[in-house]
């Protein structure tokens, strides 16, 4: 991780109620230590004025703030922002993860970026009260408080679980409603492997407009739930605060 990594992956979604709805497909992302230097390109780049604070600014500052507020920062060492790269200009992120790591390399939390198709975001920071390493078996619990699916109410709670192993890595972010009752499995999992030019040239072939690829299944996956008779839920007012933890984590 102390070089910049691609990070090929397969998604999968799987809805269960009030109509079964599953799909998946390939995508690759960034693999970056913090701070990252701008990638330029036309087929794939990366900007940083896609994350973060959005104004163009290394997040370094931002991550750590957010760390620093629930005791993490002194015990981060290094911080890995895995991300999507734009395509032809054009860039959506669903998530985008910020793995922290400690000085021997242990995962010691991930904050995750969410972006909705209304332009908004809001993140959840991942980790345990007594900041011990987040281990594969491990499942992290946040109230949801940020509206990304018209077919998913602004209540209930996510699990999380993370599984960094070498060159691997697994990210589980399941959503259950009020009565805890699993509506939403997701998965995203894939493997590293050097960043180089010509590895994010063979990537964006593999791939090919992978970002755009992103909005046009979520709209897609609208279209075909609307059909299944699934209701839709009109967009609430995102509340002000841009930044929750999981369950017990507190504030320093």
């Amino acid at each position: 991780m102390i070089a910049p990594q691609l990070y090929t992956a397969k998604v999968m979604h799987k809805r269960f109620f009030p109509k079964e709805n599953a799909f998946h497909y390939g995508v690759y992302y960034l693999a970056m230590p913090l701070p990252a230097v701008p990638i330029p390109g036309w087929l794939a780049s990366f900007h940083l004025k896609d994350l973060g604070l959005r104004d163009g600014s290394d997040p370094t500052p931002w991550v750590r703030g957010i760390l620093s507020d629930y005791g993490l920062n002194n015990i981060t060492q290094d911080i890995v922002l895995v991300t999507m790269p734009r395509v032809l200009g054009y860039v959506f992120n669903p998530v985008s993860f910020y793995l922290c790591l400690d000085a021997a390399g242990q995962l010691r939390a991930v904050l995750c970026e969410v972006h909705n198709t209304f332009g908004e975001q809001h993140s959840y920071l991942c980790a345990h009260a007594d900041h011990r390493p987040l281990l594969a078996t491990d499942w992290l619990e946040a109230q949801k408080v940020f509206h990304v699916s018209p077919f998913l109410p602004v209540n209930g709670h996510y699990k999380f679980r993370f599984d960094l192993q070498n060159d691997k890595m697994g990210i589980w972010i399941d959503y259950y409603d009020v009565a805890a009752n699993k509506q939403l499995m997701t998965s995203l999992m894939g493997s590293f492997s050097p960043l180089t030019p010509q590895s994010l040239r063979q990537a964006f072939w593999r791939h090919p407009l992978v970002a755009v690829k992103a909005i046009v299944l979520i709209h897609w996956q609208a279209v075909k739930l609307l059909v299944k008779g699934v209701p839709y839920i009109k967009k609430p007012v995102q509340k002000d605060i841009k930044t929750t933890a999981t369950n017990n984590l507190n504030k320093m």
